[in-house]
């Protein structure tokens, strides 16, 4: 049987891996193996990018949940100083839902879009000079199912939440460093953004209680970090949102001095109607600005839901009640949403997805990709507390 070599990158030198040339009947039974199965492929140019990477990209799937076929897509760009011994880091994103592909164009990654009016043709790549890949090995990941180029084959596979997801990500590390084992002893970080800060703490433990229990293979969890994170209602809402919109000249000395008096400085709880009209005073200037980028226009975004009561106003920002809603128009240049309008459009062309090596199984049970978005959104169950 012949075999062809695959190079595959490590610290200092280059092994060569056999890859065998199978049967029909042999690769169809491949083919057809469970959600335990992983796969991967290294991605030497993308689609929009002139010219070969200048840095080393991975992609694949690993499986997490055997019985519905579940299996998790994730980004790999190995450290462009010293990968022996850089870090590894795992960056999740928001949502829940958002692709890990966001992570890596638009906040540690080494690419980022071009912003250019879009004309019809694919939206072009340049490096990002300030990539965390500078210093550290990244991989990120499309969780929870759903997210990204993620998916299930069983419908029932994306009835997950909040630690069903945690413990999947955390079978993905198991197998990805099994995988991987010249990673194993480098030092580990968890990170991520948005509704990730409420994922990595339980993450965290999840691995601490793995190491201490001696499962294997031991993780080198050192640490993890998160940015502008999602933390629970009583923390991200009111309470601090209204000092904060009064500190950025949103809401008047006025206005924010009747709403310390009438609600009595609670603003999630207090539920009496003089509070209540004050809130819902706030809430309407609140909602003349993008609260992600209160100095740039208003934009196409996901909204939330609308608000029918004192109870729920109390609530209104809080990510948990955030739904996706239809977009009307297109963003304009000059919001930052328009980039997860180039990253849609992107990474739907076939091109791209050939690429990245994205299942053919993917483009049958899934809907097309949205950066932001997830076939199983409306199933996801939100349980952490803060």
């Amino acid at each position: 049987m012949p075999v062809k070599l695959l190079r595959t990158p490590t610290a200092g030198r280059r092994h060569h891996l056999p890859v065998l040339h199978l049967v029909p009947g042999l690769l169809l039974l491949l083919l057809s193996r469970s959600a335990s199965a992983s796969a991967s492929t290294v991605v030497t140019r993308l689609p929009g990018f002139d010219g070969p990477l200048p840095f080393y990209l991975e992609t694949g799937y690993v499986g997490v949940e055997e019985e519905t076929g579940t299996e998790l897509f994730y980004y790999f760009v190995e450290s462009e100083r010293s990968p022996g011994t850089d870090p590894v880091i795992l960056w999740l994103t928001g949502g829940p839902g958002c692709s890990g592909f966001s992570g890596m164009v638009f906040e540690v990654g080494p690419i980022n879009f071009v912003l250019a009016p879009y004309n019809g043709s694919l939206p072009q790549l340049v490096s990002n000079p300030y990539s965390w890949s500078k210093i550290a090995s990244i991989i990120f990941l499309d969780s929870p199912v759903g997210s990204g180029f993620s998916y299930a084959r069983d419908p029932k596979g994306y009835d997950v939440g909040d630690i069903s997801s945690s413990s999947q990500v955390v079978t993905f590390l198991k197998k990805w460093f099994s995988d991987h084992p010249r990673y194993i002893s480098n030092p580990f970080y968890l990170g991520g953004s948005s509704y990730a800060g409420k994922m990595i703490p339980v993450i965290a433990q999840y691995i601490s209680q793995g190491n201490e229990q001696r499962r294997q293979p031991e993780i080198n969890l050192k640490g993890y970090l998160v940015g502008n994170p999602i933390t629970g209602s009583a923390f991200d809402d009111f309470n601090t949102k209204i000092p904060y919109a009064h500190g950025v000249g949103i809401i008047s000395d006025q206005l924010y001095e009747a709403a310390m008096a009438s609600c009595d400085g609670d603003y999630v709880t207090s539920v009496t109607k003089m509070c209540a009209g004050v809130l819902n005073t706030i809430q309407k200037l609140i909602s003349e600005v993008d609260e992600g980028y209160i100095l740039d226009d208003r934009c196409v975004r996901a909204a939330p839901k609308p608000v029918k009561d004192d109870a729920s106003r109390s609530r209104f920002l809080s990510e948990e009640q955030i739904q996706p809603t239809e977009s009307s128009a297109d963003p304009t240049i000059n919001c930052f949403s328009y980039r997860y309008y180039l990253s849609n459009i992107w990474a739907n062309y076939n091109r791209t997805r050939d690429a990245l090596k994205i299942k053919k199984i993917y483009n049958c049970i899934c809907k097309p990709y949205d950066i932001c978005n997830s076939k199983g959104w409306r199933s996801y169950s939100c349980k952490l507390p803060a």
